[in-house]
């Protein structure tokens, strides 16, 4: 039975989101020759000569046109009756998925690297990823919908149904959009465990098992909390330089979901430091190396089950810490 007061939220919030991402590109594109000549003046004035303020507003401009245009192909097939063929609507998330990604490589010069590519295929997965910035959402989507060709069900944060695509293609495949509000809570729980149950050859469930970016600030919080309830995790963990401890509940919920199904655990780099506009702007004022996004498959006899689960996921996150500080600093 549909719940009433979500369709009503889901309305309001579209009401709001959908006009104003049509707004926001056509103000943004028309004011191109005055947004363009300030955003140069200032970098050459802050003598940032790779124009970072300029790229990132560039890229700011591709991503509302590209969200535009996947919004009315949402509503052509809508119009069309096909709202419940999925096929339709994951050809449709690869496809701005790699758009996102090709605006972003040429505004922004940041390159994607796939290493392990054969590690997702063929699906049957929950994919366990590392999360530093909204830019490495958009790296998952890209790689497993494009270049894996595969069906993800993603676990995301409710406040990206404020996304105008996120919010309308998003609700149209299995996801889940987590309030992270209520915490590790029994329906949450149970809500995962549904979306990660018939997954098979093609299918794969995500969650950013960390539950937020990562940046230090965070890292120290998230340690302090758990050395509140688990002293000897909390030691065990404070070797972390670039990943936040895991939140094993939702992990093991999807596992729950889908007993047959293998892990894929998942880092990446190039998105580091890009949670804040600041940060954006002082990586882009640099070379970006090439961004990488690797994946490791462990078959599911080799995870343990029930409370056994969260000493292996910790030790597995810490072998990702160890290789993401590698590759950042060889």
């Amino acid at each position: 039975m549909s719940d009433p007061r979500g369709r009503r939220e889901k309305w309001r919030r579209r009401a709001i989101s959908v006009p104003g991402l049509a707004v926001a590109t056509i103000v943004s594109t028309l004011l191109i020759p005055v947004w363009l000549p300030v955003a140069l003046l200032v970098d050459a004035v802050r003598m940032r000569f790779r124009f970072p303020l300029a790229r990132l507003m560039a890229f700011g401009v591709c991503w509302c046109w590209i969200e535009s245009s996947g919004v009315l192909r949402a509503f052509a097939l809508w119009l069309a009756g096909r709202v419940d063929d999925r096929d339709a609507h994951y050809a449709l998330m690869a496809r701005w998925s790699t758009s996102l990604m090709t605006a972003m490589r040429r505004t922004t010069g940041l390159t994607p690297r796939i290493e392990g590519l054969e590690q997702l295929t063929p699906g049957n997965a929950i994919v366990l990823s590392r999360h530093a910035s909204l830019g490495d959402s958009l790296l998952s989507g890209w790689a497993l919908t494009e270049e894996a060709q595969l069906r993800p069900r993603y676990v995301l944060k409710k406040e990206l149904l404020y996304d105008p695509c996120l919010d309308v293609v998003g609700l149209r495949v299995p996801n889940h959009f987590l309030d992270r509000g209520a915490g590790d809570g029994g329906e949450e729980l149970d809500a995962l465990r549904s979306l990660a149950t018939g997954i098979g050859d093609g299918d794969v469930a995500v969650i950013f098992a960390e539950g937020t970016r990562s940046n230090d600030r965070k890292r120290a919080r998230a340690l302090d909390k758990i050395a509140d309830r688990d002293p000897e995790r909390a030691q065990r963990m404070r070797p972390l330089r670039h990943l936040l401890p895991p939140r094993p509940a939702g992990s093991m919920a999807l596992l729950d979901g889908a007993p047959d199904a293998d892990v894929v655990l998942v880092w990446h780099t190039g998105f580091d430091g890009l949670d804040t506009f600041a940060g954006m702007i002082d990586r882009l004022a640099r070379p970006l190396p090439p961004s990488r996004f690797v994946a490791r498959r462990v078959a599911r006899a080799d995870v343990p089950d029930g409370p056994a689960f969260v000493d292996w996921l910790d030790r597995q996150w810490l072998d990702l810490d160890e290789e993401v500080a590698a590759a950042l600093d060889p």
